[in-house]
């Protein structure tokens, strides 16, 4: 027999030896894995406030500010040809809401021709500015410039001689506080003495 044949051939290495080695690299890979992961989820949480720590997170920290913008809000100026004024002469005064009819039309005002108080009113010391429904910005306006009269709903039944407002929505049931009275005083404030009125034409 030659020596070649007389050799041993090696032995195989048992293939159990290279699982193990195989396995002892996937465990050390998986260890490195999970370690960045846990470091990275522990820096995640510390940036956040804890109480202990005094550390605060400027993201939670952020306050939401609103700027509120104050609007001026201004009434629509009236206008004085949109509606019409009846005056109701209830001061005893002769010819004073004539008078009266006379200077509303000068400032603008579209009045009726002046009448009378019903015969059930009674005698007027207090001038008041009544409205239908809906007008009052007119009725405050007919009072300002009667010098800040008051305004009040229309009452029922309406005191005019003929129980109507024709197509007024405005009624001056005119007080001896403002009969003879120029417009240009009333508006002023200043209180002056009713002028004497001697013509005796009824309104």
């Amino acid at each position: 027999m030659s020596q070649e044949h007389r050799r041993q051939r090696p032995a195989p290495e048992p293939r159990a030896s290279n699982v193990n080695s195989v396995l002892s690299i996937a465990v050390a890979v998986l260890a490195v894995l999970l370690g960045f992961f846990i470091l990275r989820d522990l820096r995640n949480d510390t940036s956040v406030a804890s109480p202990e720590s005094g550390q605060v997170d400027e993201s939670a920290t952020q306050e939401t500010t609103v700027e509120t913008i104050a609007v001026e809000t201004t009434a629509a100026p009236v206008v004085l040809t949109a509606f019409k004024v009846q005056i109701a002469n209830a001061s005893g005064v002769s010819g004073s809401a004539g008078l009266l009819t006379t200077e509303m039309q000068g400032r603008g005002y579209i009045v009726q021709p002046a009448i009378n108080k019903s015969e059930v009113t009674p005698k007027q010391t207090v001038t008041v500015v009544y409205y239908l429904l809906g007008s009052e910005a007119p009725a405050a306006e007919v009072a300002r410039e009667l010098g800040g009269v008051a305004t009040a709903p229309m009452p029922t039944p309406i005191p005019t001689e003929t129980g109507s407002l024709g197509e007024a929505s405005v009624l001056i049931l005119l007080g001896t506080d403002v009969a003879g009275k120029p417009l240009s005083i009333l508006a002023g404030g200043t209180v002056a003495p009713p002028a004497i009125i001697t013509t005796t034409t009824a309104g």
